[in-house]
C-alpha cells in the first residue's frame, strides 16, 4: 500500500502519524511506510516532522539489521553438500525414467527447493508448519509430474515437464516466504530478490567450473584420467551445491522480501547493469519494430523464431524487474523520468512484439493442430502480455508519482498468474494430450 497521500494529509499532524504508523505495523506494512517518509522527507526536507520520522525509521532500520545474527554456515554449508551429493547419484547415466529422460532432470530443482526450505525453516525460527503447505504443494505436484512419466501422454510432456518444475520449486519457495495473502511490494521484492540469488549463483557456478577445469587439468598432467562418476562429481555435484550456498549468501530467513538489504553487493550492481541494458534493448527493439515489415512471415513459417520471440519476453520481464526499484528511496530524482519513460517504451515495444509472435502461433496452430507445446507457448504469451498490458495502463493513469508502485502492483498480480499457468501445464496436459 502506498501512504504518500495519507502522510501528506499528516504533514502537521505527529499524533495522525504516528496513528497510520502503528496500523501500518500492525498489518505488517512498516516498510511501505517507511518508504513513504522517505519519498515525503525526499520532497519536503523542510517539514521538520517528516525529518524527525525520517532519521527515527532509519535508524531503527540499521539497528534491526544490526541485531541480525550473521550466515547460519553451520546449516548452509551441510544442506549444500547433501544437496550435491544426492542429484551427483542420480545424474548416473542409468537413473533414467521408462521414457528415457533422466531422472536428473526432472528431480534437482524440486530436491533444491527443498533444501532451501529447510535452510529458511532452520535459520528463521519460525515452525513447520509455516512451511508444510508449500512443501506438501511442491511434493504433490512433482509426485503427480513424475507418475505421468508412466503415463501414456503426448511425448512432448517430458521436455514441458522438465521446463516448469523448477518455476513449480521456485513458486514453492515463494508462497513459504510470502504466503497466499501476501501484498504487491512483497512479491516484487521476492522477484527481485531472485534476480539477486541467480547472480550470485551464476557467480558460485563459474567458481565451480574453473575449480573443475584446474583439477582435471593437474590429474591429466599426472597421467591420472579421471573417471566419469568422478568428472560428475566435481561438475554436478558441484553446481547442485550451489543453490542453498546463494541464498544463504543473499537473503535473511528471518526479514521478509522487502526489508531485504539491496543497497550492497550485488544488489546494488543489478539496477545499474539493468539501467545501462534499457536503452540498448530500445535501440534494438526500435530497430526490429521498423524491420518487421520487410519479414513479416517470419515467425508464422519459422518454429525457432517464435522460440526465440518467447525467451526474449521472459529477458525483458526480467529486465523490468531489475531496473524497477524496490522503493522509491533507492532511486535518484533525476532517474526517475527517464527510467520511467524507458519501461514505459520497452514494455509497449514487448506488447506489440508479443501480440504479432502470438498471432504467428495461433495461426500455425490453425494450419495444423493443438499441440502441449503450442498450448504452452500461448498461454505463456497471454499471461505476460495482460502483466505488460496491466502495467502500461497503470503507469499512464497514475502518472510520475505512481509509476513505481504501478509496476510492483502489476507484477504481483502476475505471479498468481505465472502459479496458476504452471500448476495447470504440469497437471493438465497430460489428460488433455493423451
Amino acid at each position: 500500500m502506498d501512504y504518500r497521500d495519507e502522510i501528506r494529509s499528516a504533514a502537521t499532524d505527529p499524533q495522525r502519524l504516528e496513528e497510520l504508523y502503528r496500523g501500518a505495523k500492525s498489518v505488517q506494512e512498516a516498510e511501505c511506510f517507511r518508504t513513504a517518509i522517505d519519498a515525503c522527507y525526499e520532497q519536503s526536507p523542510e517539514n521538520l516532522l517528516y525529518a524527525a520520522w525520517y532519521y527515527r525509521l532509519t535508524s531503527a532500520a540499521a539497528e534491526e539489521r544490526a541485531a541480525l545474527p550473521t550466515v547460519n554456515w553451520k546449516l548452509a554449508i551441510p544442506l549444500s553438500l547433501a544437496a550435491g551429493l544426492l542429484l551427483w547419484l542420480l545424474s548416473d547415466p542409468a537413473a533414467v525414467f521408462p521414457s528415457g529422460e533422466p531422472v536428473l532432470m526432472a528431480l534437482w530443482a524440486p530436491v533444491e527447493a527443498v533444501c532451501v526450505l529447510v535452510f529458511l525453516v532452520g535459520s528463521a525460527g519460525r515452525p513447520l508448519r509455516t512451511y508444510l503447505p508449500t512443501l506438501l504443494g511442491l511434493a504433490g505436484l512433482t509426485a503427480v509430474a513424475l507418475a505421468f512419466t508412466w503415463w501414456p501422454t503426448h511425448d512432448q510432456y517430458g521436455v514441458l515437464m522438465f521446463i516448469h518444475l523448477p518455476l513449480v520449486a521456485w513458486s514453492a519457495v515463494g508462497l513459504s516466504l510470502l504466503g497466499w495473502q501476501s501484498r504487491h511490494p512483497n512479491r516484487f521484492a521476492f522477484l527481485y530478490k531472485s534476480l539477486e540469488v541467480f547472480a550470485t549463483g551464476a557467480i558460485f557456478c563459474g567458481a565451480v567450473g574453473l575449480f573443475a577445469v584446474i583439477t582435471s587439468g593437474l590429474f591429466q598432467a599426472l597421467g591420472i584420467n579421471l573417471s566419469q562418476a568422478m568428472i560428475r562429481l566435481l561438475v554436478v555435484g558441484g553446481v547442485r551445491a550451489i543453490p542453498v550456498l546463494a541464498v544463504a549468501s543473499t537473503y535473511d530467513p528471518r526479514l521478509d522480501p522487502l526489508r531485504q538489504q539491496v543497497e550492497s553487493g550485488l544488489g546494488r550492481l543489478i539496477p545499474t547493469v539493468m539501467w545501462l541494458l534499457l536503452p540498448l534493448s530500445l535501440v534494438v527493439g526500435a530497430i526490429y519494430l521498423l524491420a518487421i515489415p520487410f519479414n513479416f512471415m517470419g515467425p508464422f513459417r519459422s518454429r525457432q523464431l517464435l522460440i526465440v520471440y518467447n525467451v526474449l519476453l521472459f529477458a525483458v520481464l526480467a529486465l523490468l524487474v531489475g531496473a524497477t526499484p524496490v522503493t522509491e528511496a533507492n532511486l535518484s530524482a533525476r532517474l526517475r523520468k527517464p527510467l520511467r519513460t524507458g519501461i514505459l517504451a520497452l514494455a509497449a515495444m514487448a506488447i506489440v512484439v508479443s501480440v504479432y509472435a502470438l498471432s504467428a502461433t495461433l495461426y500455425r496452430t490453425l494450419q495444423d493442430a493443438l499441440t502441449p507445446n503450442r498450448l504452452t507457448v500461448i498461454g505463456w504469451n497471454v499471461v505476460n502480455v495482460s502483466i505488460l498490458a496491466v502495467m502500461v495502463y497503470r503507469m499512464v493513469k497514475r502518472g510520475a508519482h505512481g509509476w513505481i508502485e504501478s509496476v510492483h502492483s502489476a507484477i504481483g498480480q502476475g505471479t498468481m498468474a505465472y502459479i496458476g499457468w504452471t500448476a495447470f501445464l504440469v497437471l493438465a496436459l497430460p489428460l488433455w494430450f493423451r
